[in-house]
């Protein structure tokens, strides 16, 4: 088991900073989450082997490692430029995960093009199926890269990406047929996967666990209660997927089923801590996840050596 820290509250660290502050707050490593000085959204890594070297540097003087990147790329694009472009960083970022010795890359299935080309395109499309067909052309290129790198990328179902629930997300990695093509759990995306009832949420758990790498802890509020306007919006109809990142007993998932259901079927991969919400006492919030989930951890580790 790891303990990571996405560091995004604190982007305006360095990344040496960053490794000083993890190591302080008690984290086994860093989740990279996206960052204009090393991987940034949609465009090729800014990793250079200078920033790389110090990135390493500073892990290694704090006995931390990169535990995880996280690229974002238009790899469901169904405008083939943008996607063999999105495909040719995937394959950037590899080298660079392998450089930084880090071995688990973390993502997303993809929203499809960009908001902008997506106006200018005909009608139909880009659409669910379109973006699914242009998915599974880049995993099936990139999937033997993953492989002879010995990397494993774990996917996540998003909200507003064109897979954006468990199922069929669960299928579909499956579907991959490789063991080096996981699965993330993003707790708070919960009440997206499955109606928010604890015993669904363990299903759910339980489903995966064959092949899930990778889990993201934060509290989230249940979107669908109150006729679905538990947030203020406008206009209150308005198709926008709002959820919270915040510190767990903020919102409303249930975190004994949670953590105790990951010991029954011994999750032994990656828990990251990404909470989104306290910039104004973001090192405070980090300390406390990094102390609560390895409380919850230990606590139900027994479930795990009994099951």
């Amino acid at each position: 088991m790891k303990l990571a820290l996405d560091p995004y509250m604190h982007r305006h660290l360095s990344l040496a900073e960053i490794c000083r502050l993890t190591a302080e707050l008690g984290y086994d490593g860093v989740e990279l989450s996206p960052r204009a000085d090393f991987l940034d959204w949609w465009v090729m890594p800014r990793a250079t082997p200078e920033r790389r070297a110090e990135f390493k540097k500073a892990l290694k003087d704090h006995s931390l490692e990169l535990i995880t990147l996280q690229p974002m790329y238009r790899w469901a694009s169904p405008v083939e430029e943008e996607r063999q472009m999105a495909v040719r960083y995937w394959k950037r970022a590899i080298e660079v995960a392998v450089d930084m010795g880090c071995d688990t890359m973390v993502s997303e299935f993809g929203r499809g093009t960009s908001p902008e080309r997506s106006k200018t395109l005909p009608l139909g499309t880009d659409t669910r199926e379109t973006r699914e067909a242009a998915w599974w052309r880049s995993i099936e290129e990139l999937t033997p890269i993953f492989e002879k790198e010995g990397v494993i990328l774990s996917v996540e179902p998003h909200p507003e990406d064109w897979v954006e629930t468990f199922h069929p997300a669960f299928d579909i990695i499956r579907m991959v047929g490789s063991k080096n093509v996981r699965m993330s759990y993003i707790a708070p995306h919960t009440f997206y996967y499955c109606s928010g009832d604890a015993s669904q949420m363990a299903t759910t758990l339980r489903e995966a666990a064959p092949i899930l790498h990778h889990v993201r802890v934060a509290d989230t509020f249940n979107p669908f209660v109150s006729s679905g306007n538990r947030y203020i919006a406008n206009p209150p109809d308005a198709s926008i997927r709002v959820h919270q990142h915040l510190d767990i007993g903020q919102g409303e998932i249930d975190w004994e089923t949670f953590f105790k259901t990951l010991g029954e079927v011994k999750f032994d991969g990656i828990y990251s801590s990404c909470v989104f919400a306290w910039e104004d006492r973001a090192e405070e919030s980090s300390r406390f996840m990094c102390k609560e989930i390895r409380r919850y951890i230990e606590k139900y580790a027994k479930a795990g050596a009994a099951a």
